[in-house]
């Protein structure tokens, strides 16, 4: 029931509101973006509008406390669902109707402009960084004063952090960076917790996961990519720009297919987040639709015998969702560690050590890749 609520969701008795608005807005707003939060079933509050237009004079800063501020300020019409509404009447309509939550603005003196406007998702990632930081700044300050260094740690929260934190460190930068594990460790506690509770809030009712936002994650595996580029050891380059140990006038084929696997594996890591945080809340709000599918096709009997079993599945993908919360957190931080481990690594080479022994020699190479 708390679900329900969460996803402005109402029982098939309270009649078929598809045929008097979009159901698939309603459903979807819980995992899409927008520039507003829909706190279900009590109120939606809008997000303030910044824009920055290009005019033939010039540029200028547009500042709108909500989206409907920025339509009956007279410089913006809306464009929803290929239909484009300038008049004051139509864009009163299309605010009555909430439709200008969904709608494109579009200035009207203006030559194009740049939508800065805080998001919804915006809104979750930055309450996620808060809860971090609520979250381990008091264990921090505990470790300084001695407890849990020179002492046993105290607390629930404290024993709960240590144990998230010292795996983190022994299973997934030890073994991947060995030696240099402590140099990158800040850095994969910093996105594990932050992914971590990300997804765990995708699971709170009227909010949702900012990793379910491609922009989050593309941006996550930007600092992977961007840390394992500045810290990258010469071997590794040497690698990408010019393989050793491969026939000369192959190397043109692989120094590209070399470039290219770098950045498609960090584009990998993160669709694979996106995806995984996007799809199963899909899969919660199809088996709710279920329910609204059938009270409209075969009435509101049927409707209320699907309604036990889609419920009971929608608790089971949602006891799904908790464990891959932890899951797509964990694979992300292993994968970045593999990934910065690789760029890190020295390696020395066969054909290397043969030419001053004589002998087969041991390849050093970087961790092997993980199949998870």
């Amino acid at each position: 029931m708390l679900m329900l609520c969460g996803l402005g969701i109402f029982w098939p008795a309270q009649g078929v509101a598809a045929e008097s608005e979009n159901i698939s807005e309603v459903l979807i707003h819980h995992t899409a973006d927008g520039y507003y939060l829909a706190l279900e079933p009590f109120i939606t509050l809008e997000l303030p509008r910044l824009f920055l237009v290009r005019t033939a004079t010039g540029f200028r800063l547009d500042a709108f406390s909500s989206t409907a501020a920025a339509l009956r300020s007279g410089r913006y019409a809306a464009t929803y669902e290929g239909e484009r509404y300038e008049e004051a009447v139509a864009l009163e309509r299309l605010i009555a109707a909430h439709q200008h939550l969904y709608a494109q603005l579009v200035p009207r003196d203006g030559l194009w402009a740049l939508d800065l406007s805080i998001t919804r998702h915006y809104v979750f990632g930055l309450l996620a960084a808060l809860l971090v930081l609520a979250v381990f700044l008091p264990v921090a300050r505990r470790y300084q004063r001695g407890v849990g260094r020179t002492t046993p740690p105290r607390g629930v929260w404290q024993n709960l952090a240590e144990v998230l934190i010292v795996f983190v460190r022994d299973e997934i930068a030890r073994p991947n960076l060995g030696a240099k594990a402590d140099k990158f460790l800040p850095y994969l506690l910093t996105a594990f917790f932050f992914i971590l509770f990300c997804n765990l809030l995708g699971l709170v009712p009227d909010l949702g996961a900012a990793t379910s936002n491609l922009a989050v994650t593309g941006v996550l595996a930007m600092f992977t990519f961007v840390i394992g580029v500045v810290y990258a050891s010469k071997d590794h380059w040497k690698h990408i720009l010019w393989p050793p140990g491969v026939p000369v006038f192959v190397k043109p084929i692989l120094v590209p297919v070399e470039i290219m696997g770098l950045f498609t594996r960090h584009a990998a890591l993160a669709i694979r987040l996106f995806a995984n945080m996007t799809a199963g809340t899909l899969v919660i709000l199809s088996l709710i639709g279920l329910i609204f599918m059938i009270n409209a096709l075969f009435g509101a009997l049927a409707a209320w015998l699907t309604t036990l079993p889609s419920v009971l599945l929608t608790l089971f993908i949602s006891a799904i969702k908790l464990l891959v919360a932890f899951i797509q957190a964990y694979v992300f931080t292993l994968l970045s560690a593999l990934f910065i481990g690789m760029a890190v690594a020295e390696h020395t080479h066969e054909h290397e050590q043969e030419g001053e022994s004589g002998e087969g020699a041991v390849v050093h190479a970087p961790p092997a890749a993980s199949s998870t």
